[in-house]
C-alpha cells in the first residue's frame, strides 16, 4: 500500500490535470467501499491464505497514502527549489523522486505506521470471524475467537491476553510512526 500509494500520489500531484482527475476518481471510488468489506470480498474470492490477506490489505489501503502524498506534492511543487530545478532542465521523474519525495518522508512514515496498525486490526478481525488465516498459522484473531468462550465462563484473562496484545501492537506502531516523524521532519 505504501509503494502503490506513494507512486500514485507523486504522479497525480505533480502532473495534475487529467491524470489528477482520473486518480481522484479512483481514490473516491475505492474510498466509498469500506476497507474491511473489500478485503473480506477478496479473501472469500481467492482463498484464506496469508499471502492473499497480505495482498488484499495492501491493495485496499493505498488510497490514504495516495491522498496524503498527492496533497503534499501539490504544496511542495510550488516551492522555489522545484522551480529552480525545472528551470535547470531536470527531468520530471528526477524532480519527483529526488526533490519532492524526501520532503514527504516524515508524513509517509506516520501513514505507514498507521497502515500497519490498521492491517493488524483487519487481519485480527477477519481471523476472529473465521475468514482469516486458518490454524495452525498463528493469529491473534484466532486466539481471541478460541478464548471467547472462556471469557463468558468467568475466565476473562484468557480473552484479555490476545486482545491486549492487539491493542499494544497497534499502540506500538502508532508511537513508532510519531517517533519517526519527529526524527525525519525536514522543517525542524
Amino acid at each position: 500500500s505504501i509503494l502503490v500509494g506513494t507512486i500514485v500520489g507523486l504522479i497525480s500531484g505533480y502532473l495534475g490535470g487529467r491524470v489528477d482527475q482520473f486518480v481522484q476518481y479512483l481514490i473516491n471510488t475505492f474510498w466509498s467501499i469500506p476497507t474491511i468489506l473489500l478485503v473480506f470480498a477478496i479473501v472469500v474470492g481467492f482463498g484464506r491464505s496469508l499471502l492473499v490477506i497480505f495482498i488484499a490489505v495492501g491493495l485496499t489501503m493505498w488510497v490514504d497514502v495516495a491522498r496524503l502524498i498527492r496533497g503534499q506534492v501539490i504544496s511542495i511543487k510550488e516551492k522555489n527549489f522545484i522551480s529552480a530545478a525545472q528551470s535547470l532542465g531536470v527531468s520530471k521523474i528526477k524532480i519527483m523522486f529526488k526533490h519532492i519525495l524526501p520532503n514527504t518522508l516524515s508524513s509517509l512514515f506516520v501513514i505507514a505506521a498507521a497502515n500497519f496498525a490498521i492491517a493488524i486490526l483487519i487481519e485480527a478481525g477477519l481471523s476472529y470471524l473465521g475468514f482469516g488465516v486458518q490454524p495452525p498459522v498463528p493469529s491473534l484473531g484466532n486466539m481471541l475467537n478460541e478464548n471467547y468462550g472462556f471469557a463468558l465462563s468467568g475466565k476473562l484473562f484468557m480473552a484479555i491476553i490476545p486482545a491486549s496484545t492487539i491493542m499494544l501492537l497497534v499502540l506500538a506502531f502508532n508511537l513508532a510512526g510519531n517517533g519517526l516523524r519527529d526524527i525525519f521532519d525536514v522543517k525542524e
